[in-house]
């Protein structure tokens, strides 16, 4: 599962960018800034590569790694 959190997310689109698998793209839902959030409309093609939550200016990304 992967959250974005609204209220630290500042629109940089870092994770965008730097997703190896494409996983982010921008949505239509805004957060109070009136900024369009990424979303990860992709999900199911992360590879748990963690490098968006680790690139974030915002720490507003966070990435769970279920371990089955």
């Amino acid at each position: 599962m992967i959250e974005i959190n609204p209220e630290f997310c500042k629109g940089c689109y870092i994770c965008i960018e730097i997703c190896p698998k494409s996983v982010y793209a921008i949505s239509e839902k805004s957060n109070k800034k009136n900024i369009n959030l990424p979303a990860p409309l992709n999900e199911k093609d992360c590879i748990k590569c963690h490098l968006c939550e680790l690139e974030c200016p915002d720490q507003a990304i966070y990435v769970e790694d279920k371990n089955d």
